[in-house]
């Protein structure tokens, strides 16, 4: 896809979701938010879409950026938003009562979070602001957030204080999603700075990845969770044969949903 035809993308996303982010288009197209960010400020001087603080919207939406909230979750969603629905379903069903559980950041993670509201009696860890929000409400969830330096691109925790946080702490299951993944290096994210990631992970009994099938085969260029750390991969319909016949000689469990 050449730069025109990425564009001319971007703006038919802005049209039909409304709003994008940086991130996920940096990682939808597998290029950086530099040059992400480059095609949004073209945009907008051709008035085809209106920028805000890490992404854009329909043109003349001035209420973009005082709502940075919900667009950014909005945008998340409708990025395959019906398979991550079903694999955030499949990864809720696998947390039984009692457990202890690390939900990363992520909208795969969110929806997570979702399914688990009307919960009762499971210990949830999160560095994942919204997700954090949506469970605080429920008294019968023992809700852990991670303290930290926000990544306001993504609404969660970083940093060395956040690391900090998860010493000495023993967890069930740990959910991740990812920018990109292969079986060689695992999961991939295309910034820097993910290091808590694999914090959560070296915290937890089993390791859980979620992700729909468009994640698979991008490579960032920061590995987040080598490929060894990852029990099961949760998927959807979407994923090729050969990606299948990958994954079952990967020696993770593979769930297609």
């Amino acid at each position: 896809m050449n730069s025109f035809e990425r564009r001319n993308k971007i703006v038919e996303m802005v049209n039909t979701h409304g709003s994008v982010l940086v991130l996920d288009l940096s990682n939808t197209f597998g290029i950086s938010e530099v040059t992400i960010r480059a095609d949004l400020r073209l945009l907008e001087e051709k008035g085809l879409v209106t920028r805000f603080h890490g992404g854009a919207a329909k043109p003349g939406n001035n209420g973009a950026e005082s709502d940075n909230h919900e667009v950014l979750l909005e945008a998340r969603y409708q990025l395959a938003k019906d398979p991550k629905k079903r694999i955030a379903q499949t990864a809720a069903a696998m947390i039984e009562e009692g457990m202890t559980v690390i939900l990363d950041s992520g909208s795969t993670t969110l929806l997570i979070a979702e399914a688990l509201v009307k919960r009762a009696n499971i210990t949830v860890i999160t560095n994942n602001l919204p997700a954090a929000y949506l469970l605080s409400d429920n008294k019968d969830i023992t809700l852990v957030v991670c303290g930290g330096t926000v990544r306001h691109k993504t609404h969660s925790m970083h940093g060395t204080i956040a690391e900090r946080s998860l010493q000495g702490i023993s967890a069930d299951l740990m959910f991740v999603g990812a920018d990109g993944f292969d079986t060689t290096n695992g999961i991939t994210t295309f910034n820097e700075g993910y290091s808590i990631s694999a914090v959560m992970a070296a915290a937890a009994r089993r390791v859980i990845a979620v992700l729909d099938a468009s994640k698979f085969n991008r490579r960032g260029f920061n590995q987040v969770i080598a490929m060894e750390k990852i029990d099961v991969i949760i998927t959807d319909d979407g994923i090729s044969e050969e990606d299948k016949m990958l994954l079952n000689n990967s020696g993770a469990k593979m769930m297609v949903v």
